[in-house]
């Protein structure tokens, strides 16, 4: 302490401990609970799930700063209980002996007090035995005397003025506009958790009311109803590019939707995560998601999927974060192996599949032959008497077929010194039945022309190729394992008490993969060997990012990911390169390969390897159809 700092002690007088009475305690609790107006409506949605609800509409008017009222058709609540039901901790959820088994959205009590206290609530309810609805309000925390009121069956909640009792927190609230956005992202989620369940949002901010958001209850299995939802909620083309999940381990389940590599975006905007049903922002699980899909895309693209992982309540603690957007688990290594081992594995057995809209996107790559508007078909051209046309030399003479031009077109098969010509130059006829075709040109030296049953498929052979090869080099990685070399003179990289203590408990997973490690003496890592793959190799930076990933996630994939991109590199340099001629059997037997081998419909960069036009697709470009 400074000699010239005041005495605190002597010249105030000692603070006395007291009781903050019920509403500045409420207000305080509200301040954790409900953020902005979409965390109040997510505490209300949750309670009419919770109730059994099977249609609930959400209203809101600018912003949700004066109007949000949430409607559902659930069991209600008695009329005596409405009190009780405004009163912090009090509950139906659970009975408070045990704070893990919570099968239910709500736990806290909490939700109800606190708009009470920063708001001008409003309750009314109905059981469907009893003979009239019941209301209470209560306004900045002044409850009313229950009162009798008019209403069918289940509840209305009705909150005005959202923080008029604490205007210091309305500073912080943003735009009408970006608040309504977060309602419809709050009510877009709840609404995946809960298929079987209709929603309605309405703005009620203009003289009209205004539908935002509408969906129906969905019906059938559980695995249709979700993606009938996720079409409404995600798209429809996120649907017809996704993979089903189903992974199951020591007592976890992973289901869900996992979109293809090829299918992904520009930011985790479309990226869904639910435990027991509860919607959730964890970064563990985005981390995982990320580890799942970090060797098909690159760091710019974000996978889209919509994931549920359920479990027994015992092994899932939701009682870390004040707006239950967070959990923890009681294993959090194995959640994570899951849904990386879970979506590795559905992706694989998607093979050589690649996203629908690569061939959406193909097609408006064509230019078209003439301006915006309405075709020009020959007939309707002019008659060439009534154009003058410009003179032009006579070109010369060109060889007609592709076995005479082989020369001069970039078109071309060269067929292989030992095939009859009754096989043709395409190849066996019979290969126009798989998913890849039958190879029938190779055009500008870089791309495979196959044809189809149903139509014909475009192949880069340098990417496709890229990703055999990487594929290869994988297998063979995991099978003999990573080599590594020692170090003529150890490296000593001094990271800390704590980051050497979360290192040597990976030492050996840092074995496998080529890096050894001991401890040496206290804070410090002793580097005796690093994998060859890696060439010259910064320990200490590599020793950093890896306890910076096990910091932040408990886990870390970078030495793994280096390894891949050298392996990456290799595979690059190792394939076909663009400008090289094949023959019809060397493109036949990569198609085929293609086929085989998981992950081929994208390169290692996560860009489609073929393109598919269908007939239809075809005919639509010549205007046929």
């Amino acid at each position: 302490m400074s000699l010239d700092a005041p005495n605190i002690s002597e010249h105030q007088p000692r603070p006395e401990i007291r009781q903050l009475d019920d509403a500045a305690a409420n207000r305080i609790a509200a301040g954790e609970v409900v953020e902005r107006p979409a965390s109040a409506i997510k505490e209300l949605v949750e309670n009419a799930l919770d109730a059994g609800a099977t249609r609930i509409e959400v209203a809101y008017a600018d912003g949700g700063r004066s109007l949000i009222r949430v409607t559902d058709d659930g069991h209600g609540i008695p009329a005596d209980q409405l009190p009780l039901a405004l009163a912090r901790h009090a509950t139906s959820k659970i009975d408070g002996s045990d704070l893990l088994n919570i099968r239910s959205f709500g736990f806290r009590g909490e939700a109800l007090a606190s708009l009470g206290a920063v708001g001008r609530l409003s309750i009314i309810s109905r059981t469907s035995d009893a003979d009239t609805a019941a209301e209470i309000r209560v306004t900045a925390g002044a409850v009313e005397p229950v009162r009798p009121a008019a209403l069918r069956r289940g509840t209305v909640v009705e909150l005005r003025d959202l923080f008029f009792a604490t205007p210091a927190r309305l500073k912080f609230l943003r735009t009408d506009r970006a608040e309504a956005q977060a309602i419809t992202d709050t009510l877009r989620r709840l609404a995946l958790a809960a298929p079987g369940v209709a929603f309605t949002l309405i703005d009620r901010s203009g003289d009209a009311p205004r539908t935002v958001f509408r969906v129906e209850a969905e019906g059938g299995p559980p695995a249709e109803a979700l993606r009938d939802r996720a079409a409404q909620i995600i798209g429809q083309p996120f649907v017809d590019n996704a993979i089903d999940i189903d992974a199951e381990r020591e007592g976890l389940r992973l289901t869900g939707l996992a979109a293809l590599p090829t299918f992904s975006r520009g930011a985790a905007v479309s990226q869904y995560f639910f435990v027991n049903g509860r919607p959730v922002r964890d970064k563990q699980l985005v981390g995982a998601l990320r580890g799942a899909y970090s060797d098909l895309l690159s760091r710019d693209r974000h996978p889209a999927a919509a994931l549920f992982l359920s479990c027994d309540p015992q092994k899932v603690d939701v009682n870390v974060h004040p707006a239950k957007a967070e959990v923890r688990f009681r294993d959090p290594g194995i959640a994570r192996g899951l849904i990386v081992s879970g979506l590795r594995h559905a992706l694989a057995g998607a093979g050589h599949r690649a996203s629908s809209t690569v061939a959406d996107a193909a097609l408006g790559a064509f230019a078209r032959p003439t301006a915006p508007g309405a075709p020009v078909y020959q007939m309707d051209r002019p008659s060439q008497s009534a154009v003058a046309w410009p003179e032009r030399p006579a070109p010369a003479a060109a060889p007609l077929g592709f076995a005479e031009a082989r020369d001069w077109a970039s078109a071309r098969i060269d067929p292989d010194p030992g095939q009859s010509a009754a096989d043709g130059p395409s190849g066996p006829e019979d290969a126009l039945h798989l998913p890849l075709g039958a190879a029938r040109a190779q055009l500008h030296e870089t791309f495979i022309l196959s044809q189809t049953e149903t139509g014909v498929v475009l192949v880069d052979a340098h990417a496709a190729h890229e990703r055999l090869v990487y594929e290869k080099l994988k297998a063979r990685m995991r099978d003999n394992g990573v080599p590594s070399q020692a170090l003529l003179i150890p490296d000593i990289v001094e990271v800390g008490a704590d980051a050497s203590a979360r290192l040597l408990a990976i030492a050996e997973d840092l074995a496998r993969a080529g890096l050894h490690i001991e401890a040496f003496g206290p804070g410090a890592i002793c580097v005796r060997e690093t994998p060859a793959l890696l060439g010259e190799v910064d320990s200490e930076r590599l020793l950093n990012d890896i306890d910076d990933e096990l910091a932040d996630l408990g886990t870390s994939d970078a030495l793994q990911a280096r390894l891949d991109a050298v392996l990456s590199r290799m595979a690059c340099h190792g394939s076909v390169r663009a400008g090289r001629r094949m023959s019809a059997p060397e493109m036949n037997a990569l198609l085929r390969e293609m086929e085989a081998t998981p992950h081929s419909g994208q390169c290692n960069h996560g860009r489609p390897t073929w393109v598919s036009l269908s007939l239809h697709d075809l005919e639509k470009l010549f205007g046929r159809s």
